[in-house]
């Protein structure tokens, strides 16, 4: 387990990270997200003991990274944003040098070799010079190179970046194997990757933490007004007049035309009984109702909420903030 606790990382005056807390569970593959610049990776590098933090701790099996760095540095396995391969070097000859510096014995280095090696797929690639490599094929080196010294806790920054989408699969099938005997924290900006491996996710935006749940609970908790799903035959602009009459309804967002006279209509309602008002009204007007079901929030669109309920804070904040201040309250 790795436990974050009250984590924070300045530079100057700036904060980057502000006392974040945070758990990584026993064989757990969590999700972190974020934006651009929003603290991801410097909380990563603190996490893999890369980056010193301003405060805060972080313990990695009970090893606090700072007081007991060697230790916990041990139980880790770290795939930077930018794989730390040496283009110099041929790919099995920088797998036994990276093995050499995590301590791996001289004799089980070439089976854990051979075997990173063989999990990525680039046995075959074992003689040549890394500079020569695809960025597709220096991202699963560095991944190999993760996976050296058998580390319980996987720290994977964009570990799919540069890689062709069956290269992509592979690894998401190799993440939720690894899943299985790790605990891994699993950064990428494809939210599809991350539905489909992890089960839990952390949402970071301007280095505080926003949301901490299952994707599951996030999907629903953030819907806060029902959306239906209506596909129905006839006039257009009949239906959209019909639907805004309709007490409950607050908006009809989203029309497609599917075929001559058929449309699908996203509707905002207050409640989910109102559904039935829809059905009553249509059909009493002679518009014939196709389909008609409940809509849920992927990952993205609770991602894109919860970032822009954040941006929409901090305006509100800096005009309260103006509002509040008295340009004659300076000192003469």
């Amino acid at each position: 387990m790795v436990e974050i606790k009250n984590l924070s990382k300045y530079y100057g005056r700036n904060p980057a990270v502000k006392g974040i807390d945070f758990e990584i569970r026993d064989n757990e593959i969590l999700g972190f997200l974020g934006p651009n610049g929003a603290g991801k990776s410097t909380t990563m590098n603190i996490i893999a003991g890369y980056l010193p933090s301003t405060g805060g701790t972080v313990t990695v099996n009970g090893f606090d990274i700072t007081e007991q760095a060697s230790e916990a540095k041990k139980c880790i396995g770290y795939l930077p944003e930018i794989p730390p391969v040496y283009p110099d070097m041929r790919v099995e000859e920088y797998l036994n040098f990276v093995a050499g510096l995590k301590g791996v014995p001289r004799a089980e280095r070439k089976k854990q070799v051979e075997d990173s090696m063989e999990k990525l797929h680039i046995t075959d690639m074992r003689r040549r010079l890394i500079r020569n490599l695809s960025k597709g094929y220096k991202q699963r080196v560095g991944f190999a190179q993760a996976l050296l010294g058998n580390p319980k806790i996987l720290i994977l920054d964009e570990p799919t970046v540069g890689l062709d989408p069956s290269q992509v699969m592979e690894v998401r099938n190799l993440i939720l194997e690894l899943g299985k005997d790790h605990s891994v924290i699993f950064s990428s900006h494809i939210l599809a990757e991350v539905s489909a491996v992890c089960e839990r996710v952390v949402i970071i935006n301007k280095g505080e933490i926003m949301a901490i749940d299952t994707i599951e609970n996030l999907e629903k908790n953030m819907t806060a007004d029902t959306v239906l799903n209506l596909t129905a035959d006839g006039d257009k602009d009949k239906i959209i007049r019909l639907l805004k009459d309709i007490r409950g309804v607050n908006a009809v967002s989203e029309v497609k035309e599917i075929s001559e006279n058929r449309n699908l209509y996203q509707i905002e309602l207050k409640e989910e009984a109102v559904r039935n008002e829809i059905m009553s009204v249509l059909l009493n007007n002679q518009c014939s109702i196709v389909e008609m079901n409940l809509a849920k929030l992927n990952l993205e669109q609770v991602f894109m909420k919860i970032i822009q309920e954040k941006k929409k804070s901090s305006l509100e904040e800096l005009i309260e903030e103006t509002n509040n201040s008295n340009p004659y309250d300076e000192e003469v």
